[in-house]
């Protein structure tokens, strides 16, 4: 007989249906009779009232008409959604999807893999998985040491012996002894117990690049998981069901336990669970759906599922990767601003970089030479100014190179860190097989990760504080020799006056941000977990820096765009003409006042999405063959826009 899993208000419902001709109508009816039937009250509606209502999908949360027949709009097991009028206003409404539900909806089943053996995911690759661009498979070399490490565990319970976490207590209780019957008790009270998050739920992308990393890790082989444990979890990735996992709640040491704990919770088939087809239900139900069973834990499992560093670094890696796009996106949107304010290219002769070979510097500098006028990309605006008296630019022009250089390079070392991070045995007790036992260690502490994303989050700022004084610049006629705020008849229109403030906005919150996280310490288990990391607002933070740092870029773009708009008809180089057309095809000339938000976001996402990268990178590269061997990176593992994969960690089709 066909069923469906309806969510009203908190509750998910299974409803059997003999006939599906019946109407949607009827489906929703049905829901809210069994909603109401084992409430006290009803659930807040009488037995006389009839409700209004609307039954919606919960994939793409698409409308259904009440008139139309189930079997015309439904399949067997589909999740929808009735909502009661009223509801969605209520400040205890709970969707059923999370947010930018509209971002998910466009998820394919992918048909490539990506094979972990827990020695060479990179970051770029744990993107793409986040992303679902992949799914997992296991190397035959990793299934056979975890069946070895496994094999271990079993004979330490089989000869009785008292090891930590596997027939202990754990914390504070690690010399209570836990007799073998009630071993599996033990792990599923320790996942429960430890599943104790807060805030808002991690979006599926990042769920999706958490439990990818942790499959990672087990991988390795030195955790005690049984391949029959980590398979299920690969194929509950692999179907993209994915637990509901708190962003708050870690202190970055004993590993992230609360959101590893809500991450193992949900493949237990407890708490919830989201997937493209079901959206947020109870995680049996979802499980369900795909043909998936809960996983029954073994003997040190539950700990093996929540210990260890890979919600900070996760995270982390999303971060070091939307920072290398935005700084290398920032050298070409103040090289535009440099030619809007007429400014000179002398500062970023190679020469003067020579004498200070910093990495960073050196290719930030090469970037803005490659841009800008010179008898390789002639510009006209450039042209207009050559015989000014002019000597020197502001510093916030004639610095990128010292300024944004050390970004780069800022970015370069953080990824070092979580490269070998995302890598890293992160267990605790280690399980060697190949020496016959177990050794309790420290790997679960999140400083190295923690101290790195500080470090991320007051070095991208920088990008944000000397952007925000370049749109002053722009925005100012005593400065830029443009119309006041970028715009004609100014007073009757403001132009992008606000759009600066909120800029400076965002800078003032970075600076609160990019305190450190990991300076802090809070003794926590009864003092056996006297120092912690704090790691996992290190990464939130570092993210939110980002975003922040994307958006004044954008604003500055979008600025730098409008002042060429007073220059013409003269052009700039090819290039930065490029990249005004990119930014032309999203967002208008500012002739006067209109809305501004959306085209601040609309350029928001052209950087997030390497729009203006893809648009000038080419032109980059023309300019630096053109100019061998002067123009050679310094660093190639630092800046190259894709690395080589090696052979054991190439996708596969299958």
């Amino acid at each position: 007989m066909p069923r469906y899993t309806v969510h009203v208000r908190e509750e998910w419902l299974t409803v059997p249906c003999k006939d599906t001709s019946a109407s949607v109508r009827w489906l929703g009816r049905e829901a809210l009779r069994r909603y109401t039937k084992n409430k006290p009250d009803s659930g807040g509606l009488s037995c006389g009232d009839s409700p209004e209502f609307l039954v919606r999908r919960c994939q793409g949360l698409g409308l259904l008409d009440p008139d139309d027949a189930i079997e015309d709009v439904l399949e067997d097991n589909d999740f929808i959604e009735v909502v009661l009028e009223g509801d969605v206003m209520s400040p205890d409404f709970i969707p059923s999807q999370p947010e930018k539900v509209h971002l998910y909806t466009r998820y394919r089943e992918p048909d490539e893999y990506i094979y972990l053996d827990g020695n060479h995911l990179t970051t770029e690759d744990l993107i793409h998985l986040g992303r679902g661009l992949y799914k997992i498979k296991l190397t035959a070399e990793a299934e056979e040491k975890i069946k070895q490490s496994s094999l271990l565990l079993d004979n330490i319970v089989k000869g009785n012996k008292v090891v930590y976490g596997i027939n202990t207590g754990f914390g504070k209780f690690a010399r209570t002894v836990i007799p073998n019957s009630k071993l599996k008790e033990l792990q599923e009270n320790l996942v429960r117990s430890h599943s104790a998050g807060v805030g808002k739920p991690l979006s599926p992308e990042r769920s999706r690049m958490l439990l990818a990393l942790r499959i990672n890790i087990l991988a390795k082989g030195y955790s005690g998981i049984s391949l029959e444990t980590l398979s299920q979890m690969v194929q509950a990735f692999n179907a993209s069901c994915l637990s509901y996992v708190p962003e708050k709640g870690t202190v970055g040491a004993s590993g992230d336990l609360a959101p590893l704990a809500h991450l193992a919770l949900g493949l237990m088939g407890e708490g919830k669970m989201w997937s493209p087809k079901s959206g947020w239900a109870d995680a049996k139900y979802v499980l369900q759906a795909h043909g998936l069973k809960p996983v029954s834990l073994r003997p040190k499992e539950g700990l093996a599922l929540i210990n260890g560093t890979q919600m900070i670094t996760s995270l982390g890696a999303e971060a070091v990767e939307r920072a290398t796009a935005i700084a290398r996106q920032a050298d070409i949107v103040a090289a535009l601003t440099l030619e809007v304010l007429k400014g000179t290219t002398r500062a970023f002769d190679s020469d003067i970089h020579e004498l200070r070979p910093h990495p960073g510097q050196v290719e930030v500098a090469f970037r803005f030479r490659s841009l800008l006028g010179s008898d390789h990309h002639p510009s006209e605006i450039a042209e207009s100014h050559r015989f000014c008296d002019r000597v020197q630019d502001a510093y916030t022009l004639r610095c990128c190179p010292q300024v944004h250089g050390v970004v780069n390079d800022t970015i370069a070392f953080v990824k070092t860190i979580i490269d070998t991070e995302i890598n890293s045995a992160t267990d605790n007790p280690m399980v060697f097989a190949e020496r016959g036992e177990t050794i309790s260690g420290g790997n679960f502490h999140g400083e190295y990760p923690a101290k790195a994303l500080d470090y991320l989050a007051i070095g991208v700022h920088e990008l944000a504080a000397i952007s925000e004084r370049r749109i002053e610049r722009l925005c100012n006629p005593s400065l830029s020799e443009l119309p006041a705020f970028l715009v004609n008849e100014g007073g009757l229109n403001s132009g992008f006056m606000i759009a600066h403030c909120s800029a400076a906005a965002l800078v003032s919150e970075n600076k609160v941000l990019c305190h450190p996280s990991s300076v802090d310490s809070l003794s926590t288990s009864a003092a056996t977990e006297d120092h912690v990391s704090m790691g996992g607002w290190a990464a939130r933070k570092a993210l939110r820096v980002i975003e922040h740092v994307e958006q004044v870029l954008g604003i500055e773009l979008l600025a730098a765009c409008q002042g060429i708009e007073f220059l013409r008809p003269l052009k700039t180089t090819t290039p930065l003409e490029k990249v005004y057309d990119l930014v032309r095809t999203v967002v208008r000339p500012w002739i006067k006042d209109r809305f501004m938000s959306p085209d601040i976001e609309v350029v928001h996402r052209l950087l997030v999405e390497q729009k203006v990268w893809e648009v000038a990178h080419p032109y980059i590269e023309k300019y630096r063959s053109a100019n061998l061997p002067e123009a050679r990176p310094v660093s190639p593992t630092a800046f190259t826009l894709e690395p080589p994969r090696s052979p054991c960690k190439r996708p596969r089709k299958e």
